[in-house]
């Protein structure tokens, strides 16, 4: 059956998100409904209010979420009312090439679901009856959502949802990408430009990899004591346009052997490009405008074997990887407790949103 719930709508570009009253319908085959209980607050759902990503409105916001299902399509058979899930912002078809290998977030189908399920519909209305979109197949930034089985992950209900929703961003997009893209090896040394909530999260992910160095990079002090919090042994402050290569360079005896870009700005990937030493690979995580783009020194590249490539979602398999994660957390390895640095009721999303605008959080999360 519908239900009546209270969602986080962006009706404009560059306008402040906005609480409506919303009603979800009930799954079709294929489908199940998911009570959420908490849903994390990130930079994406930033960008698509900005327009950096281009989503529709009007668009519920939201990929972060965990949640319980509380009603089954036909046809369903890997989830069951009284589940714990995670939603995964990447629709994962099973079938194409890339699913085959073992590379879901690059999965040929996923343009499928960017702002309706994946068959192109929807099953959330506004207060007058209109459509509402919603973000990357989940909208999980409200009390209710229907979604894809393709688009939840189960997981174990001894871990607490609001901990739990965290894997389905943030902390895989951070330590998936030094466990999986970069595959980070024991004492090497790692260069982190910018410490939000993925930086954050790659930087612990090298501290768990075995990394000896790991140097965080960031404008503000705050996110580099943050930063020493989740691993970090050393810290430069950024100052606008200062080239950090030459300290980044001492620091790590000749250059990084890894480089993380965690903001989303090709003058920054070509720095993480520009600090590594030799045979160094440059990760580009952040999502950068349309219009930005990185320039290297197309010499250096056979004479120095240098890498520069993308991680998108930490290259991970979400089904592999999100249980992997929380069984990381339930270990005491993971910190997922320490990332919260405050929650939120649906009726403070606005003030959620300026607080992640500031920088002044590591993951704010609402909690229903």
């Amino acid at each position: 059956m519908a239900q009546a719930a209270r969602a986080v709508i962006c009706r404009e570009i560059n306008k402040p998100v906005v609480v409506e009253n919303i009603t979800v319908d009930s799954p079709k085959r294929g489908e199940v409904m998911v009570k959420l209980s908490a849903c994390g607050v990130c930079h994406s759902d930033l960008s698509a209010t900005n327009g950096t990503i281009a989503l529709p409105p009007p668009l519920i916001l939201g990929h972060e979420g965990a949640g319980e299902v509380i009603e089954v399509g036909e046809g369903v058979t890997g989830l069951a009312v009284g589940d714990h899930v995670v939603a995964s912002f990447i629709y994962m078809c099973g079938r194409c090439r890339f699913c085959s290998l073992g590379r879901p977030v690059l999965c040929v189908e996923q343009g499928k679901a960017l702002s309706t399920l994946p068959d192109g519909t929807l099953r959330t209305k506004d207060a007058q009856g209109k459509p509402l979109n919603i973000f990357s197949g989940c909208g999980v930034m409200a009390e209710y959502a229907t979604m894809h089985v393709d688009n939840l992950v189960k997981i174990d209900p001894k871990i607490p949802l609001d901990r739990a929703a965290l894997v389905g961003c943030a902390v895989t997009t951070g330590v998936g990408a030094v466990f999986n893209t970069a595959r980070v090896k024991p004492g090497a040394s790692v260069a982190v430009f910018g410490c939000g909530g993925v930086g954050l999260n790659v930087i612990q992910g090298a501290a768990i990899a075995g990394a000896e160095r790991i140097v965080a990079i960031d404008t503000l002090e705050s996110k580099l004591e943050m930063a020493k919090k989740f691993g970090a042994t050393d810290a430069l402050l950024a100052k606008p346009g200062e080239d950090l290569t030459k300290p980044l360079k001492k620091i790590t005896g000749g250059g990084a052997d890894y480089a993380f870009e965690c903001v989303g700005s090709g003058e920054l990937a070509a720095a993480a490009y520009k600090a590594l030493g030799r045979g160094g690979m440059a990760v580009v995580v952040g999502v950068a405008k349309a219009s930005d783009a990185t320039s290297v020194r197309t010499m250096t590249l056979p004479f120095e074997e240098k890498t520069l490539t993308g991680s998108y979602f930490g290259s991970c398999v979400p089904r592999v990887d999100f249980p992997r994660m929380l069984g990381l957390y339930m270990k005491g390895t993971l910190k997922l407790d320490e990332l919260i640095t405050k929650r939120y009721a649906i009726g403070e999303a606005p003030q959620a949103f300026a607080d992640l605008e500031a920088a002044k959080n590591a993951r704010g999360v609402i909690v229903f």
